[in-house]
């Protein structure tokens, strides 16, 4: 049985999936645009989704592919567009042409509003190219995903030291942590019956999802702080993303493109697409994972 052929696994995901798959004793072959330290069970392929030899390399004699790397952040569309759309119509063709079936591709909640931000709309269109080739697909969105090596949810951490944690208009949204995430990327492997032509949207099984406020004040449980939550308007968010992109340039963290989803007020997983209970289950409970990523954090001086 051949690898399990895997983008993104330098990332905060594609690490944690790393993690289990070694536990679970499943070969890994991964792209990788640097040079990395030799990991048991991991084969490197040295190249990025726009290097057609190395993406030929990657899904030779595999048994799935699982499409973890995105753009998250950039600064204008194109970056969005080259990235997550022609990435993955890059991948699709090279698995296509070796004849890997099992292809599942890692999404993201804002696609299902894709008028609302440049990166959902390039993640919709990415998800109508693997719903439109012939693999044997499965798309995941994700909600927020927090836990171990994450930089984004860091900043919310750090926040909350200080006792305050600034968050959008209220709203709601769902919460997982990676490691679940990474365990039901690799149930998705084997091509279940269950699991084929299926959207998922996999959550931490708390019914209605968290408000911004209960959120914030979770991680201020995690660090043992009891917190304040101001909700930050539009305007104000846009006014911040503007003077992030002055400071740091094609580097801010908060950007126009991320404020129009941040505002939404419903990124709450819906219940119709939460896979199977016999295929998967959240396993860890958020306050139990805030808990263990602050405590990561301090650990690597971090926080």
């Amino acid at each position: 049985m051949g690898p399990v052929a895997v983008t993104g696994a330098t990332g905060f995901v594609g690490q944690a999936l790393l993690d289990k798959a070694a536990a679970q004793g499943i070969a890994i072959r991964a792209l990788a645009r640097r040079e990395q330290a030799p990991r048991g069970g991991v084969e490197w392929v040295s190249g990025d989704l726009a290097d057609g030899a190395a993406l030929a390399r990657l899904v030779e004699g595999a048994r799935a592919v699982l499409h973890i790397a995105g753009v998250v952040n950039a600064p204008d569309r194109e970056g969005f567009h080259t990235g997550n759309v022609d990435g993955t119509e890059a991948l699709v063709a090279a698995a296509s042409n070796a004849k890997v079936e099992r292809f599942v591709f890692v999404s993201s909640l804002a696609a299902r509003e894709p008028g609302l931000s440049a990166y959902g709309r390039s993640k919709r269109h990415a998800e109508e190219i693997v719903q439109t080739s012939q693999l044997d697909w499965t798309i995941v969105r994700p909600p927020a995903i927090y836990g171990p090596r994450d930089r984004e949810v860091l900043e919310l951490f750090r926040a909350a030291r200080w006792r305050v944690v600034p968050m959008p208009p209220p709203g709601r949204s769902s919460l997982l942590h990676v490691a679940d995430l990474a365990r039901l990327l690799l149930a998705l492997v084997p091509g279940l019956p269950v699991a084929r032509q299926r959207i998922f949207e996999p959550d931490d099984g708390r019914e209605g999802g968290w408000s911004h406020g209960e959120f914030a004040r979770a991680i201020g449980a995690a660090v043992e702080r009891g917190v304040w939550v101001p909700h930050l308007p539009r305007r104000v968010l846009l006014m911040v993303a503007r003077i992030d992109r002055l400071l740091r340039r094609d580097g801010a963290k908060l950007t126009a493109d991320r404020v129009g989803y941040m505002t939404h007020p419903d990124w709450v997983c819906a219940p119709a697409k939460a896979p199977p209970a016999d295929l998967w289950q959240a396993q860890v409970s958020t306050a139990d994972g805030l808990a263990a990523t602050a405590r990561w954090y301090r650990a690597q001086n971090w926080l």
